[in-house]
């Protein structure tokens, strides 16, 4: 059993932290880094995950990519995220490779790296605070709790975010629609595409739109992608195979 650990979170929080500016007048700042420091705080935090779980043989660290393919979905997709990365963010990586496995797929989050992982390799631990993991089947570490997503409720979660939206990552899902609403609407009606059509259609917003949502909201798995290619297959209502009484099957792959 492995720890796939979401280290962007970790080495972004540890290299803010060892920032320093030095104010040269004349509208001149010189950002600097205590990169022993930062490193340190990196591995400080590794440890203390995986002393949670005990004595582990292997960790692997995922981070982001500097491209997103969510971007060629939705140009605005995280826009509002422009502030550049702490300083030392890339060094304190580069610098971690010596000490544990990194993994960085091209065009893909962090969080994707992990998803299409822990479906190929299945009964590791994910540990990662987003709320997103929640649609991979397995075991989720938030860093407070462990819980064990079943296959049917991570579907689940992705269809709920996919009406709910997350205003962190800058879609909107559909207007005046939360995730407690959209649990109930799904609860009531099933959940099954026909249900997403219809909320989306209620708000004037047509199947194009929600299908949108549907594939920057999805966490992408071992059968949303193309390891010879290196690329992402997006999502559509035809790969899964849900059914209207809620229980909800997959059929993930089928492209």
């Amino acid at each position: 059993m492995k720890l796939l650990i979401d280290a962007d979170f970790i080495v972004y929080k540890c290299c803010a932290a060892a920032e320093d500016e030095v104010d040269w007048g004349d509208d001149v700042v010189l950002v600097t880094s205590r990169f022993s420091e930062a490193y340190k705080s990196a591995l400080n935090e590794i440890t203390k995950i995986r002393t949670e779980f005990g004595d582990f043989t292997e960790v692997i660290l995922f981070f982001s990519h500097f491209n997103n393919f969510r971007k060629k979905i939705y140009p605005a997709y995280k826009g509002h995220r422009n502030r550049k990365k702490p300083c030392g963010y890339k060094r304190v990586i580069s610098a971690l490779h010596d000490d544990y496995q990194v993994v960085i797929l091209p065009e893909l989050e962090a969080d994707d790296s992990m998803g299409i992982y822990a479906t190929k390799y299945p009964g590791n631990i994910i540990v990662s605070p987003d709320k997103d993991m929640r649609q991979i089947p397995g075991q989720l570490y938030d860093f407070n709790e462990t819980t064990l997503i079943k296959p049917e409720d991570g579907l689940h979660w992705h269809y709920i975010q996919t009406l709910a939206g997350d205003a962190t990552d800058g879609y909107s899902g559909c207007p005046g629609i939360g995730v407690k609403r959209a649990t109930a609407l799904f609860e009531k009606k099933g959940y099954n595409w026909n249900t997403i059509k219809e909320v989306f259609a209620e708000k004037d917003l047509n199947e194009d739109v929600a299908l949108m949502n549907a594939r920057l909201a999805k966490i992408l798995t071992k059968d949303y992608y193309d390891d010879t290619r290196q690329v992402p297959i997006l999502w559509s209502p035809e790969t899964d195979n849900n059914t209207d009484n809620g229980t909800g099957s997959s059929n993930e792959g089928t492209v």
